[in-house]
């Protein structure tokens, strides 16, 4: 698992603070938070608040790319409040806002500084985030704020995951190459 995620030295971490302080970098950030919030609206509901498919985290995982596992996981949690804001859908809950930092800061920690996007980190990164997040996490938030049977949501959960996952895959997977090359083509013309 270890040969998955980028190396994570203290200067990793240094680096990753200090997108924080970069116009660019803060650019990118509220950028993507614009394109989650847009893409955040643009959903297939399966089961109303409970079992919805969204392909926002594509931002997320962009954001991931360029700026490091903080600041695309402050970006998230922003994006997930500002959702929120702009049209709310049941109560708030800072656990849907801790969902949407942890998704930032593990595409972080696969993608940022990574030298290269393959599939496999992709779809290494992917399993984390559906099963720490979509399968866990937010079924116990579903179990607080509503009462539901947590291994029921868990069930549930698990078909559409498994349904969506190679799609997830293959649409994280393009987006990052994407956005990878772009980088690398800004970094030639500098």
């Amino acid at each position: 698992m270890e040969k998955y995620f980028v190396k994570q030295t203290p200067s990793f971490w240094m680096e990753a603070v200090q997108e924080f302080k970069r116009v660019s970098s803060i650019t990118v950030a509220a950028m993507m938070m614009a394109l989650n919030t847009l893409l955040g609206y643009f959903k297939i509901i399966l089961i109303p608040k409970i079992l919805t498919i969204s392909f926002a985290s594509l931002a997320v995982g962009a954001c991931a790319l360029v700026c490091g596992p903080l600041l695309s996981g402050c970006m998230a949690a922003v994006a997930d409040i500002i959702k929120y804001v702009v049209r709310p859908d049941g109560a708030f809950f800072v656990g849907f806002t801790l969902n949407e930092f942890l998704v930032g800061f593990i595409y972080g920690l696969f993608f940022y500084k990574c030298t290269k996007i393959t599939l496999v980190r992709c779809v290494v990164a992917r399993f984390v985030i559906v099963f720490l997040i979509n399968l866990f996490l937010t079924p116990l938030w579903l179990y607080i704020l509503y009462g539901n049977a947590f291994w029921a949501m868990v069930s549930a959960r698990l078909l559409k995951n498994a349904l969506m996952f190679p799609i997830d895959v293959a649409l994280l997977y393009l987006v990052l190459t994407t956005t990878s090359k772009v980088m690398k083509q800004r970094s030639v013309q500098k």
